[in-house]
């Protein structure tokens, strides 16, 4: 959501973790070279309006924040929703005639952190090039001493301390600060049902995927624009002995497959508003707007699996499947709409080459809405209806007797066959 901020509504900011002057130094040396000198100046503007109180500042204006920062209420606006993604800081709004806003601030990541994200530790290379990326990762090196000669002689905690009763009471340490960082979220979700039908059982247990493996999976598909299908190819090819993966020959994997495939380039970060989906205006319950928002809201790989009545699908038809969502780069809506159409149409089946000339023809007229898709498929099997007598339409493999239940939805559902009623609800049952 991005609400319309005024030089009157107001703000404050609230601190969510312990933040030093190492914090502020990692900002400065680190994160500005991703996310641009505006959003760390917002950044230190908003904690120095704590100062008065550690945890909480007073209620201030956004026109104060403007003067302060001498920028337009729209950069600092982008700046804001920068140290939102990158996680940062957390935004809260309550509308009125004036709004008000709570700003939580987070720490950013250590430096041992930063250097082993795969994330930002390519991204801030790319952006810095190699010498000052060697030059600031120096900086924050521990000198080593030679303890060679010397013994540890440290005292041990029970060596130190014993325990003692005192009078009880209760100790509660809910409220107390601490140091809280936030982790990445991502609108997209990586497809791991898809990720698993593609890896061989033999080779790699579910088990494997750990949380801590997932979430790199999850970054390194972000970062490397990867599919489910491209990133199984490089796990295989990223597990150890034990049948786990190893973390660090996947991120050089991963890297060394977007060297490959863009000329020796490496990825950097691009900032963008919120994304218009391309969907319908909410609101519609009729039946055929029922069905546009299952086409909308369901990944093609559940989509596909649920009309295998819960299997996954074959390695065949997850080829096809990357074969219109990766090359063609179909949108997920249309691809839905379209495997439904060729299943109705082909008797349950998906022929690869009768796909691909549908998808190739949907693709060249721009088809990007569920709504555009069926439209479209429509409009084409009433122009071959038309031409029925004509041997084009003898030699096509469409079927005149099957046909997809949102065909002639516009109809009303009491003048719709019982056949095609059970199918209707049959449909919404399974996904609404």
């Amino acid at each position: 959501m991005r609400n319309i901020i005024l030089p009157a509504d107001m703000y404050q900011v609230v601190n969510k973790s312990l933040l030093n002057e190492e914090d502020k130094l990692i900002l400065s040396m680190l994160y500005m070279p991703i996310i641009g000198n505006t959003a760390v100046a917002l950044y230190n503007t908003l904690y120095n309006e704590l100062k008065a109180n550690s945890f909480i500042s007073n209620e201030l204006t956004h026109h104060h924040l403007m003067t302060n920062l001498g920028e337009s209420l729209e950069n600092i606006k982008n700046a804001r929703i920068k140290l939102e993604g990158i996680g940062l800081m957390k935004t809260y709004v309550m509308e009125g005639s004036i709004n008000s806003y709570v700003y939580e601030l987070y720490s950013p990541i250590s430096v041992h952190e930063f250097f082993n994200h795969p994330i930002f530790n390519m991204v801030f290379y790319n952006n810095v090039g190699k010498e000052e990326y060697i030059r600031i990762k120096n900086y924050f090196k521990v000198p080593s001493i030679n303890l060679s000669g010397y013994k540890e002689i440290t005292s041990p905690f029970d060596m130190t301390f014993k325990s003692r009763s005192y009078t009880n009471y209760e100790l509660e340490s809910e409220d107390i600060v601490k140091k809280t960082k936030l982790p990445f979220s991502y609108e997209m979700n990586f497809d791991f049902d898809a990720f698993l039908s593609s890896m061989p059982k033999g080779l790699f247990s579910e088990r494997a995927l750990t949380k801590s493996a997932r979430e790199l999976i999850t970054h390194l598909s972000f970062l490397y624009e990867l599919d489910p299908f491209t990133m199984a190819d490089i796990v295989k090819i990223s597990i150890n002995e034990k049948g786990l993966i190893d973390k660090e020959l996947l991120k050089t994997n991963a890297r060394k497959h977007y060297e490959f495939n863009n000329s020796g380039r490496l990825p950097s970060l691009i900032f963008k508003s919120q994304p218009e989906h391309l969907r319908s205006p909410s609101g519609d319950n009729s039946d055929l707007g029922k069905m546009i928002r299952v086409f909308e809201t369901t990944k093609p790989y559940d989509f596909l699996k649920s009309k295998n009545k819960g299997v996954r699908p074959t390695e065949r038809d997850m080829r096809i499947l990357e074969m219109l969502i990766v090359d063609l780069k179909l949108n997920p809506a249309v691809c839905n709409v379209l495997i439904d159409y060729v299943l109705k149409t082909q008797n349950n089946r998906l022929p690869k080459a009768f796909i691909e000339t549908i998808a190739g023809e949907w693709k060249r007229a721009n088809i990007e809405t569920a709504k555009e898709a069926m439209e479209y498929a429509e409009k084409v099997h009433k122009k071959l209806k038309k031409l029925k007598n004509k041997e084009v339409v003898k030699k096509s493999n469409i079927s005149e007797e099957k046909l997809p239940v949102w065909f002639n939805q516009k109809q009303e559902k009491n003048n719709m066959s019982i056949e095609d009623k059970e199918e209707l609800e049959d449909f919404l049952k399974e996904f609404v």
